[in-house]
């Protein structure tokens, strides 16, 4: 259940941004997932396709990029790095 607490902490970051960009939809979300997050960006996907269902972001655009270095900072962690939104 490792992925269940990782997209519930991810959708509450994406909303908490929205929010605060005053979004009234989610068309894009960039992730990063470090080389040591155990998730590849089609298992990833999947994960995020289920947790976004009727929320803000359902139905957003996925860009995810993986890091194949285990030495980089980070490397177990999967990272909310950019939305893209309308307003």
């Amino acid at each position: 259940m490792h992925e269940a607490s990782l997209m519930i902490g991810l959708m509450r970051k994406i909303e908490a941004e929205a929010q605060s960009m005053k979004a009234q939809r989610v068309v894009g979300v960039s992730i990063w997932l470090g080389a040591l997050s155990h998730m590849t960006a089609s298992h990833f996907a999947e994960h995020f396709e289920h947790a976004s269902a009727g929320t803000i972001a359902e139905g957003a655009r996925l860009d995810v990029t993986v890091s194949e270095d285990i030495n980089v900072p980070n490397a177990q962690d999967v990272m909310l790095t950019s939305l893209q939104v309308d307003v």
